[in-house]
């Protein structure tokens, strides 16, 4: 592993010498290449396969979604990124190619020996991985350096906020492995960059650097190298100073937006403040 870095955040991500997190599955998901940490409202979910630029496999999919199931209710933010100078290069070829790889006990190979309803369900399992970044009671960071590939993509893209350093370049390659994007990633890439612009990304797979990406409004920071740290940092503060009730139901109205009429998302809104209301008033003793 590289010695520990000035940054505190960058240094419980990376030192092997750090203590127990207390998850019950850890030695596991470490050889999944997934490292979970719990530092009080803030959880980290660290990628950690820096030799194959973060690539993911099941295990890791199936690791993530354990990890997020067994966070405390005190986390309110949980910040994803990849050890290594790369957020994640997407699919382990391992894995595609059916080879057996630490910790696992499948690869997307064996995919093709199932059913069409098999399948669909495996992918489902899968699709796990990422949903979980969606919680209402979560607010989902990802700390994107150099590649964001395929599945790093999407992974990206399902966090509520990207946090991006100056060489960050994303890409939607299934289209050259003649698959498509499978793991949640299209609904949120077409309502960042609409239909046509998403169309011609995932089909084209060609590279989205981070001023593109932030001109399209996939980066909402693009900072240098040397500053992702203090701007991850400033935005966990930010999201953590407000009450949590506030920006959990902050985040629940926001994310039926799109799916909601006007009538719908106003009864929202009144029903999610009516909500706030109360928890305000119980404070104040009224």
């Amino acid at each position: 592993m590289s010695e520990m870095p000035e940054s505190a955040m960058a240094a419980l991500s990376e030192d092997e010498s750090l203590p127990s997190t207390g998850f019950p599955d850890e030695e596991h998901w470490l050889q999944v290449g997934l490292r979970a940490r719990v530092d009080g409202a803030v959880a980290h979910f660290t990628l950690e396969r820096p030799a194959s630029r973060n690539s993911q496999t099941p295990g890791t999919w199936y690791a993530l979604a354990e990890a997020a199931a067994a966070l405390p209710e005190e986390v309110r933010v949980v910040v994803v990124r990849g050890h290594g100078g790369h957020f994640s290069a997407g699919l382990d070829k391992g894995a595609l190619e059916g080879k057996q790889l630490p910790g696992e006990t499948e690869s997307t190979l064996d995919l093709m020996k199932l059913t069409d309803a098999q399948m669909s369900e495996k992918i489902g399992e899968y699709q796990q991985g990422f949903l979980w970044a969606r919680r209402p009671e979560l607010v989902t960071v990802a700390v994107v350096e150099g590649w964001a590939i395929g599945a790093g993509f999407q992974l990206a893209l399902a966090c509520d906020l990207r946090v991006c350093a100056e060489d960050a370049k994303f890409s939607m390659r299934e289209s050259a492995l003649g698959l498509v994007p499978d793991l949640t990633g299209t609904k949120p890439l077409v309502e960042l960059v609409g239909y046509g612009r998403a169309l011609e990304i995932c089909a084209t797979a060609r590279t989205v650097a981070a001023q593109e990406a932030q001109a399209l409004g996939i980066a909402n920071v693009v900072v240098p190298g040397d500053q992702v740290d203090g701007a991850v940092e400033d935005l966990v503060g930010a999201l953590t100073s407000p009450m949590h009730g506030a920006v959990r139901g902050t985040k629940q109205i926001l994310l039926e937006a799109s799916g909601n009429s006007l009538e719908e998302q106003a009864r929202l809104e009144r029903e999610v403040q009516v909500g706030r209301f109360r928890e305000l008033a119980a404070l104040f003793g009224l």
